[in-house]
């Protein structure tokens, strides 16, 4: 069991990428260190980050791209470093949005298991450059990816391959707020937008025991796959009159994943208890709209964000979700077609999560 000198993935040339203009191709990998794990990929989610990165939308991208980030497979080749050597070949690991940082001691962020928050080294799992090589680092629409083995996890026994893809960026970016900031019993939460990240604040929040969970969307259309998800009650905010008033107060947190610079911020906030929280996740390409200083003195209440997860914290969402038995909704296909999966997912077509597969390295009997 070994890897190839040469990787191949859907490469993005442009911007154009973004509308499926994707070509499988060779590229060289990063060269191996012995800190690292190369994987044979099984599966791969796609994330709205991919449409982000391959139009260039949050800034310019480094083309030519493989992008790809939930990504699950089997170590094929370790290295001898005491993080690479926790793994044996042939286990089943996942890897998410990030792929390095600096992990130095004096590093307050990687010292407390906050390596997503790395102020010196952050590296992408890709689109991002190893300070140390000066490699750009390529994705998971690929049949390999080689990572540092410390952003590797094991997947649990009891969570399949096709449900810990999406949850390696997906799950950890919605699973991270409701952790941090106090789901549970008793807490009343809502969660703003039921896309791919929407759905698992729902199936995260329920999970977690939360007293009432809210889904909350634009339009009533996906309310009967939200109470199916576990949601006690549906908003959507086009469509009820005066959705802001009759809901007023009534929540103590609320998790955003809409990536849109015309969310109705002022009116999640009116839906807040004092000293509620609105912690945003989604990332527009645009800003976040204003609002008035009252909507947050008036009751205390408090704006933050939240990015993805550190290792151990994905690792600690993973062994909840083989507990709960927490499964989003995935729809599988085949990795050849994913030019038309990134441009139905850019369409709002997902429900709720695609999942890229390569049929030829999908193990049925290690799951």
């Amino acid at each position: 069991m070994t890897s190839p000198e040469t990787f191949h993935g859907w490469l993005g040339h442009d911007s154009t990428a973004a509308k499926g203009n994707l070509s499988w191709q060779p590229f060289t990998p990063k060269t191996f260190a012995e800190t690292d794990i190369d994987i044979k990929i099984s599966h791969c989610g796609i994330c709205g980050t991919d449409i982000h990165t391959l139009r260039s939308g949050w800034g310019p991208t480094h083309y030519p791209i493989c992008v790809g980030h939930e990504i699950v497979g089997h170590v094929v080749r370790a290295g001898s470093s005491a993080s690479a050597q926790k793994f044996s070949l042939g286990d089943r690991v996942g890897v998410g949005a990030q792929a390095a940082s600096c992990l130095k001691e004096d590093c307050d962020e990687c010292a407390r298991g906050m390596e997503q928050h790395c102020p010196k080294g952050f590296v992408g799992t890709y689109n991002g450059k190893y300070p140390d090589s000066g490699y750009w680092s390529m994705g998971g629409y690929a049949d390999y990816v080689r990572v540092p083995a410390h952003f590797a996890i094991k997947i649990p026994d009891g969570v399949k391959s096709e449900d810990a893809a999406p949850m390696m960026c997906g799950g950890i970016t919605v699973y991270a707020p409701l952790k941090n900031n106090g789901a549970g019993p008793g807490k009343r939460v809502g969660i703003v937008g039921l896309g791919g990240l929407g759905h698992f604040g729902v199936l995260f929040a329920k999970a977690m025991g939360c007293a009432k969970v809210v889904a909350i969307s634009r339009r009533r259309n996906k309310e009967e796959d939200a109470r199916a998800m576990g949601a006690d009650e549906y908003i959507a905010t086009s469509e009820d009159e005066k959705w802001e008033r009759k809901h007023s107060r009534t929540l103590d947190l609320i998790v955003s994943t809409v990536s849109s610079p015309d969310m109705p911020l002022s009116g999640y906030l009116r839906l807040l208890r004092t000293n509620g929280e609105f912690i945003q996740v989604g990332a527009p390409e645009d800003i976040l709209p204003a609002i008035s200083a009252f909507a947050l003195i008036a009751k205390g209440c408090k704006i933050g964000g939240s990015q993805i997860g550190g290792p151990k914290e994905i690792e600690e969402m993973l062994q909840f979700a083989a507990e709960k038995g927490v499964k989003p909704w995935v729809e599988q296909r085949p990795m050849k077609q994913a030019n038309p999966s990134v441009v139905d997912m850019e369409d709002g077509k997902a429900r709720y999560r695609y999942v890229l597969v390569n049929h030829d390295h999908d193990d049925h009997a290690k799951l």
